[in-house]
Parts: structure tokens; sequence; C-alpha cells
């Protein structure tokens, strides 16, 4: 599984994108929203892809990101498809579009939205307080075979979230039942983590860049990271799963969408903006920092990516007993 921008320019440069991009270009405040609160992977998402189009003066208008959280991104997507064909109103894209509808959860779907562009891959890792008894992945999966309602395991934004479904493969490795999973969906990976350094949750389970300040600092520890490799910078003593035994590689994909009914002009416009943005150093050095894994795609590859990825987390939620669709 892929599991995969107020500043004005120079007329002739405006004129120059939209000649190369087609005919539409925005001509007001430009909303990108993100399902969750501010601090996690998807709030970074938009303020990173905001940051390099304002700075680089790839747009011409202003752009806001805009926080829904709650309902595990729904109330973001609800708001979202509101506009339909209106293509001042972006929003992260994540796998929770593929999940929540599989679980019940929404009656929408990535269908209800247009594909712009795949951005990048963020595997997930699993983290434990610095004070845990469990040192290792180990000690973690010692503890799920012996009792799974052991580990109290926090994630976000929602159950069957990518991070839910990633601690249920880790499970299900090992010989648990993933359903006997002792877990808590929080509205953002911030506010997972302070519970964690709280000593209130046993485990999270997140984005990599959400970490790793806090392993920096000393005050938490990864104990297995579900990517194909190990991590460099304040990850790179973090051992991936698979040197542990266990075959686990997976993460979420981070997207720009945009309502239903977007224009070929729409897309065109949006596609050729952030492949821009995502072209320079600085959103190469966003990725690094942010341990993430590059992978952009554009909207009719993308789009047949989303079908194959819908199909893969139904047969992965409907093992986990979760699926309704």
């Amino acid at each position: 599984m892929r599991i995969r921008f107020w500043f004005g320019i120079a007329l002739a440069g405006a004129a120059s994108v939209c000649a190369a991009q087609g005919a539409w270009s925005p001509q007001r405040n430009v909303e990108i929203v993100v399902g969750s609160a501010p601090g996690g992977s998807n709030d970074k998402t938009a303020r990173q892809v905001e940051r390099i189009l304002v700075e680089k003066r790839i747009v011409s208008i202003p752009l806001t990101v805009v926080n829904k959280p709650g309902g595990g991104s729904t109330i973001a997507f609800n708001y979202v498809s509101q506009h339909a064909g209106d293509a001042h109103y972006l929003m992260v894209g994540t796998t929770a579009l593929l999940s929540n509808h599989i679980v019940g959860s929404s009656k929408l779907s990535y269908q209800d939205f247009t594909p712009i562009a795949s951005l990048f891959n963020d595997y997930v890792v699993f983290v434990v307080n610095a004070e845990s008894p469990m040192k290792t992945g180990k000690d973690l999966i010692a503890r799920l075979k012996k009792d799974p309602k052991s580990v109290a395991i926090g994630f976000a934004t929602t159950l069957g979230s990518h991070n839910h479904v990633a601690a249920g493969l880790l499970a299900k490795s090992v010989g648990s039942n993933p359903r006997d999973l002792k877990v808590i969906a929080y509205k953002g990976a911030a506010e997972a983590l302070t519970n964690l350094l709280g000593g209130h949750i046993d485990l999270v389970t997140t984005a990599a860049g959400n970490a790793a300040p806090h392993v920096a600092a000393g005050r938490l520890r990864v104990v297995g990271v579900a990517g194909p490799a190990r991590f460099t910078g304040a990850l790179a003593s973090a051992p991936t799963w698979k040197e542990q035994g266990v075959d686990l590689v997976f993460g979420g994909w981070r997207s720009i969408m945009g309502p239903k009914g977007l224009s070929a002009a729409q897309v065109a416009y949006w596609e050729g903006v952030l492949a821009k943005a995502t072209k320079v150093p600085e959103w190469r050095e966003d990725l690094e920092r942010n341990f993430w894994a590059d992978d952009f795609v554009t909207s009719a590859q993308f789009r047949k990516d989303l079908e194959k990825d819908y199909a893969e987390m139904k047969a992965v939620l409907t093992d986990l007993g979760m699926a309704k669709q």
C-alpha cells in the first residue's frame, strides 16, 4: 500500500504562470483545510506548503491554513465538500478519506473530492515514554503477546486511522488479536504525545516528525519504525520493525485535494503550483527535517493510486474487524 500557499508577484510573472498552467487562477483568498489540531503532521503539511508558496512568491493571492479538528477529519471533509467546483478551497488529504468511509464513520470517500497531488509518505513510528519499562520493540511485543489490553495505545485522529491500523498490524504480526488492543483516539498527534509524556498512556503510533523533538530531548523513545530503512538524524538509533523480526512497513500519504467538480484548468493550476513548490531546496529540507519520504504524484496517477489504496485498506480493516462498507 502506498500508505503512499499575501504576496503579489510581477504582472509578467503572473501571466507566465497562468499561461503555463491553464486559463484559471485563484482570484481571492484560498483556504487550506486541515482535519486535525495544530501541531501534528497534517497541520505541518499545510503550513509547509503555505510557507513555500508565499516565500517563493509562487502564488499571487492570500492563503490561510484553517484547522477543523474533530470526527476523525470528517468535520474538515464535510466543510470542503460543501464548496463543489470551487478551487479556492483545498485540503490536506490523508488515508482518513479511505478508512473513515470503510469503517462507516463518514459517508464521504475519496470519490467525493478532486485529487490534485500526492506529496509524500509518512512512515509510522511506535513511541514510548523514556521512563517506560518497555525499552525495545521486543519488550512491546512481549506485552502484546501476554496481554494486548495491558498497553494503552494513543494515536490521531480516529479509530480506523492509519496509525490505528499500524498498531493492529503489529499485533497481528506477533500473534495477538488486533481487536483486543486498548486504543484511544485523539484529535491530533500533539494531544496524544502530551498524554504519553504525562504517563497517561503507554504507547503512541504517529509520524516520525511528531516524535523526533521529544526523542532528541530525551523524553520519548522510539521502539520500532514501520519504514523500509532507519531514519537519520535524531531517530538514527531507532530500529525498524524488520530489524526486530517483524515484517511491518506501513505509513500514510499526505496530499492536496480539492472539492468535487474542479475543472481541468483548476486542477492544472494547482498541479503546476505544487510541482514548483516541491522542487525548491526548502521543500527538500522540510522533507528531511520531518522524516517524510518524497512521493510527488499528480492528479491522474494519484486517482488511480487511490482506487488501489482503498481496496487494500478495506482488506486490512476487514481483517481487523472494522470494515462496514
